[in-house]
């Protein structure tokens, strides 16, 4: 079994894709257990708006890329241009990475490690964490926390939730005359209402498929919140929407947006749909006086000021490097692990006839000290034959390079 990581992220598909693999928080349990029941021993799945990818162990990733295309039933040569598939210690530092921040839209950004820890935890939940990922998931985090101890990479940092803000300044400039709609109440939302919360806009209203959550975060901004199936009567109204929701379904589609145009007389509307799979039907972007944006059309604007942390992300990737090769040290040293076990096997089992040789002496009246002599000649003969017998053997080069590692192992000065 190896180490794989298989997956597609923003920078080598585009969203049409990555929606079509994106798995769903509340099925990713069974999702795990599917895929360890078949193609891999251990197994955890990190889905975001920027990416999916399959962190497993695995005799044959092709296995596991069937799944992923079987799962989400689309073909596998649909996929296949945009797959990356590492193995090893190319895993080890995709992980590293990626929860440091440095593989990210947004480079720096602080949001994937949580989305990294939740998703380990509900591989952990689901039972498909065995020694290897569970090692490599503790090292991944440490690695993590020392970048953003040791180094600037957040600094400066612009996430989706400001580039949002940014966005829509260049639409309507001051927003404090705007009613601004989130759809959602998680934590990409929440983030979200934090900065536009911060630009005063004239009100705010959180939209959720359950009252209650959307409350919660309606009074932390000090909004309000309706429900998500009152949306259409009410839709007109905005200025500015956000939407981020785990629904596999588009929830505005363009019948709505157009009623909406229409009633608000061809007065711009803002969307961002920082959803995977998206929220907004895409036809919604051909529409006049509608200005639509998704994750992939954010990317430049969070890119401005990236030169203030490229010299901290040159430290982080000094220190991913190091990190991974005392992580593959260990990796390394676990293939060992069997065949130090079957040899302390071997031995005992050696051990354990001499011994019962020795005692029958004893009972037969033998005297102590021949029968310790006996144990100890019959011991050290045992464990020496097959290295004696492996030497004498062999001939040439293969000779000598045997005897070397027959003096390193038991430590004999020539």
């Amino acid at each position: 079994m190896q180490l794989y990581v298989i997956g597609v992220n923003h920078t080598t598909a585009p969203i049409q894709i990555r929606e079509h693999v994106a798995f769903n928080s509340e099925h990713l349990g069974s999702a795990l257990r599917e895929l360890t029941m078949h193609d891999a021993s251990e197994a955890a799945i990190l889905s975001t708006c920027n990416r999916t990818e399959l962190y497993c162990s695995t005799d044959d990733p092709q296995k596991a890329l069937a799944w992923l295309s079987q799962y989400h039933k689309i073909e596998p040569t649909a996929i296949a241009p945009y797959i990356y598939t590492l193995p090893d210690d190319e895993a080890v530092k995709h992980a590293f990475r990626v929860a440091s921040g440095l593989d990210s839209m947004v480079l720096g950004e602080p949001q994937i490690l949580g989305q990294f820890k939740q998703s380990v935890k509900i591989a952990q939940d689901a039972g498909t964490l065995g020694t290897l990922l569970h090692k490599l998931f503790q090292r991944t985090f440490e690695v993590a926390k020392e970048v953003r101890t040791n180094t600037d990479i957040g600094a400066n940092s612009i996430s989706m939730a400001a580039a949002a803000v940014k966005l829509s300044q260049r639409i309507f400039g001051d927003i404090s005359e705007q009613k601004v709609l989130f759809i959602g109440a998680g934590e990409m939302i929440e983030l979200c209402a934090d900065h536009f919360a911060a630009q005063k806009p004239k009100s705010m209203t959180i939209a959720n498929r359950t009252i209650e959550r959307g409350s919660n975060l309606a009074q932390k901004i000090n909004g309000e919140a309706m429900l998500l199936n009152d949306l259409p009567a009410h839709f007109a109204n905005f200025d500015i929407v956000i939407t981020s929701t785990g629904s596999t379904l588009p929830i505005i589609g363009l019948g709505m947006v157009e009623s909406a145009i229409k009633a608000r007389r061809h007065r711009p509307i803002f969307m961002v749909d920082l959803a995977v799979p998206r929220d907004i039907e895409s036809e919604v972007a051909e529409l006049d006086d509608v200005f639509l944006y998704t994750v992939d059309d954010l990317a430049q604007v969070v890119s401005d000021g990236i030169e203030n942390r490229q010299t901290a992300a040159v430290e982080a990737e000094m220190i991913v490097e190091t990190r991974v090769e005392n992580f593959m040290q260990w990796f390394k040293k676990r293939d060992a692990v069997p065949t130090i076990k079957a040899l302390r096997d071997q031995a005992e089992h050696m051990r354990k006839a001499e011994l019962d040789k020795a005692y029958k002496l004893l009972q037969k009246g033998e005297a102590p000290e021949k029968a310790l002599e006996a144990l100890s000649v019959a011991l050290t003969n045992k464990f020496l034959h097959a290295p004696s017998h492996a030497l004498n053997k062999t001939h040439g080069d293969e000779h000598a390079k045997l005897e070397e590692i027959l003096k390193d192992l038991y430590q004999i000065k020539s």
